[in-house]
């Protein structure tokens, strides 16, 4: 079986996720996707970080769409930053037999070589990066040659992105402008972040 990874703060999860992962899914026969909320996130500051269960729930909420999806709490579960191969090596215990997909971005793509344990990560998983746009992708190539040459499997994937960012999304929160969030988040997710007075404070 095909399993991809596809693992995010998700601060709050947003219709740019799902489209990504929709694209993923119309492009390779995938028998599971593991979707994976950050605990720490190794590369970036955690601002205004809903709790763990918060992000649990609004991606359960997120992602039901998917009849294939599992919402993990594989990082949630283990103390310290969420490096991306401490999880795929935990993966690869759960399933021996399966291939990995390694979903992510662009810009991570770009600084891959500077991850933690980065050659490793290339033997436990095939990585789905996604693009932009064709300029992007032609950026991109020459970074995905290089881990090709060290024996990486790399797949681009060009994605039209949802152009707003999690920390708008909260800005838009902070501010009570909750009729514009039907456009960026599944209504549900809306109905929850307002319930539960989520992000009440800005960064």
């Amino acid at each position: 079986m095909d399993i991809a990874v596809f693992g995010g703060t998700f601060n709050p999860v947003h219709n740019g996720h799902t489209r990504l992962l929709r694209e993923v899914c119309a492009r390779f026969d995938l028998g599971k996707v593991l979707v994976i909320p950050t605990k720490t996130p190794p590369h970036k500051q955690a601002h205004d970080l809903a709790s763990e269960q918060d992000r649990l729930a609004m991606c359960r909420m997120a992602f039901a769409e998917f009849e294939n999806a599992e919402i993990s709490d594989i990082e949630l579960r283990h103390e310290g930053k969420s490096y991306s191969v401490l999880t795929l090596r935990r993966l690869k215990e759960l399933y021996p037999a399966d291939k990995l997909y390694f979903i992510m971005g662009s810009d991570m793509l770009l600084s891959f070589e500077q991850w933690y344990c980065y050659r490793e990560i290339l033997s436990l998983a095939a990585l789905i990066c996604i693009s932009r746009s064709r300029e992007d992708t032609s950026a991109l190539e020459p970074y995905a040659e290089k881990l090709r040459a060290q024996g990486g499997e790399v797949h681009i994937l060009e994605c039209e992105p949802l152009e707003l960012s999690s920390t708008e999304i909260r800005t838009l929160i902070y501010k009570k402008k909750f009729t514009k969030l039907s456009c960026y988040l599944n209504e549900n997710v809306v109905k929850y972040i307002m319930d539960k007075n989520l992000y009440d404070r800005a960064e």
